[in-house]
């Protein structure tokens, strides 16, 4: 844990005070404290003037969300920020304050968090420091005031001049003074410079070797900037750090591939924490590595400078992972008798596969065994793996139904990297990610050398 930040996968958290959807459900400081307790390490809020402008208020912009108060907020994640991990926390800011309030900001964020807070000596950092170096910190990630400037929305505009009609010119001199004092209070709090593209996305991907900072990128804008210039997103994300955030339309919370984010070596891959689904437990299975402090660290073929990686180029398989899955139990513990049929025993099967680069995904199952508590499979499967790095096993297990829609019974996603050989007793959880108390399946694991054959064919 001692080289650069930007070295190392962050858990990352989209809108971390929401409670539900993104257009009108409660915000709450109760999500960052359920985030935080799981390992999350980044941490989002989203600042706004209050009707008169005179607070500052958290929620989602622009919609039906209930607002939260950013005390709340600030003490909920100093009170539980280190219980899952010592590692260093990141607030991200996505801030439409003035000045003014960001003065505000700047003296609430350093009464809350006083030693913990993290304070760089310069405004420019040629290099981020270590998960080590920072632990028990809080850092603050947000634009610097001058950009916030810069980038004035037309509403904001207009509150302002609609303001200063009823200022005085002595009032207007008094508040440019008071401006020029403030913003070097705020800036001091930023401990990572963020940015958002400006004109050609490619553009903002050129290194400036005397500083580094965090880029933004929505899903989409990934996904169309991968296709032709995947290697200067590796390039940038050696030395800075890159923030994936969820398309606006995912009014459901829903998420999306983490994968195409950490092939190109970006650190934070932001996630709406209070849904679930497939890439949440991805995304929990990825975190599960290194002690599931919240980091880990990136593969070395993504921080080679002399031979960037080209995620678009085919690659030769480097591994074969062999998956038995022999057995079942504790369903007839942890469930009703009648959860799944209201007449028999369940008819159990499971999915297994990987979740990794294209080449590498792919998802098996086993046959349905009728009637029984206590399954067993025997069934073997095996896995061509070009990036283990990146890959993620998962195992789902269903309760067959003739009309297809299959009723769940437990799921786990693990890191590969951290498999060991041999014959595992695999716990399962439920939908939201918590264990159950007495679900498993009992696994092998092997790896083999990929024979001559399987490599060509990559």
């Amino acid at each position: 844990m001692n080289a650069p930040l930007a070295h190392y996968y962050m858990y990352t958290g989209h809108n971390s005070y929401l409670t539900g959807n993104q257009l009108s459900s409660d915000s709450s400081s109760e999500p960052i404290v359920k985030a935080l307790r799981k390992g999350v390490r980044v941490i989002e809020l989203d600042l706004w003037p209050n009707s008169r402008g005179n607070k500052v208020k958290v929620c989602h912009g622009g919609t039906l969300t209930s607002p939260v108060n950013l005390n709340k907020c600030l003490s909920a994640t100093r009170d539980h920020a280190f219980l899952a991990s010592e590692f260093p926390v990141v607030i991200t800011f996505e801030d439409h304050l003035t000045p003014r309030l960001q003065a505000k900001v700047a003296k609430i964020v350093t009464k809350t968090f006083e030693s913990k807070l993290h304070r760089p000596d310069t405004d420019q950092l040629a290099e981020f420091p270590s998960p080590e170096s920072l632990k028990r910190k809080i850092l603050i990630s947000t634009k610097p005031p001058k950009e916030y400037l810069e980038r004035q929305s037309s509403m904001e505009k207009e509150y302002n001049s609609a303001q200063s009609e009823e200022l005085s010119d002595k009032d207007s001199s008094n508040q440019d003074e008071e401006e020029k004092n403030v913003i070097p209070e705020y800036r001091h709090l930023i401990a990572i410079h963020a940015g958002k593209p400006k004109g050609r996305l490619v553009n903002s991907l050129r290194i400036d070797t005397s500083k580094v900072q965090r880029l933004s990128l929505s899903e989409q804008e990934l996904e169309e900037i991968s296709k032709e210039n995947g290697q200067d997103l590796v390039r940038f994300t050696q030395k800075n750090l890159l923030r994936i955030y969820p398309k606006g339309t995912r009014f459901d919370s829903s998420n999306y591939n983490p994968l195409l984010g950490w092939m190109h070596g970006a650190q934070m891959v932001a996630f709406n924490m209070q849904g679930y689904g497939k890439y949440l437990w991805i995304m929990e299975g990825m975190f599960k590595a290194n002690g599931q402090c919240g980091y880990v660290k990136k593969p070395d073929f993504l921080l080679d400078k002399d031979h960037i990686f080209d995620p678009a180029k085919p690659l030769p398989v480097k591994t074969n992972l062999k998956v038995t899955v022999y057995l079942g139990e504790g369903w007839h513990l942890d469930f009703k008798a009648t959860q799944f049929d209201q007449f028999s025993p369940p008819d159990f099967f499971v999915r297994v596969g990987i979740a990794g680069v294209p080449d590498d995904t792919v998802m098996k199952r086993t046959e349905a065994m009728e009637d029984d508590w206590t399954p067993v499979w025997n069934e073997e499967f095996e896995f061509p793996l070009r990036v283990p790095e990146l890959a993620i096993l998962r195992i789902e297990v269903l309760e067959y139904d003739t009309t297809r829609h299959h009723d769940f019974g437990g799921q786990t996603c693990l890191p590969v990297s951290e498999l060991r050989a041999g014959i595992r007793a695999v716990p399962l959880h439920n939908r939201k990610g918590k264990r159950y108390r007495s679900v498993k399946l009992l696994m092998q694991f092997e790896f083999e050398e990929p024979d001559s054959e399987t490599e060509d064919d990559g």
